[in-house]
């Protein structure tokens, strides 16, 4: 899955895509979503940024950011890996 998809409510992004994103194999992205060792935000955009939304996926010390459009086209991609520091739960909440 090379964009994101949306079912209702929901938004769908591939385990390839967040494995890659992460720097761990594709196979390992849903048990680690189930032990709640990935985690992640969806937020949309406002004003200049309208039809725009962030998804963000951490785990441990590393974060991906997907920035996509309303079809679900990947606009932007980011990933950060924090060395030996490990994420502060805050920045894991929307507004953090």
């Amino acid at each position: 899955m090379a964009t994101i998809e949306f079912e209702d409510s929901e938004v769908h992004v591939g385990a390839a895509l967040i494995g890659k994103g992460l720097g761990i194999d594709p196979s390992t992205v849903q048990p680690l979503i189930r032990d709640g060792k990935i985690t992640s935000r969806h937020e949309r955009g406002e004003g200049a940024d309208a039809g725009r939304s962030r998804l963000t996926f951490f785990l441990g010390n590393r974060r991906f950011q997907l920035i996509h459009d309303e079809t679900g086209r990947i606009i932007q991609r980011s990933a950060v890996d924090f060395g030996d520091r490990v994420l502060p739960e805050a920045l894991r909440r929307p507004g953090g």
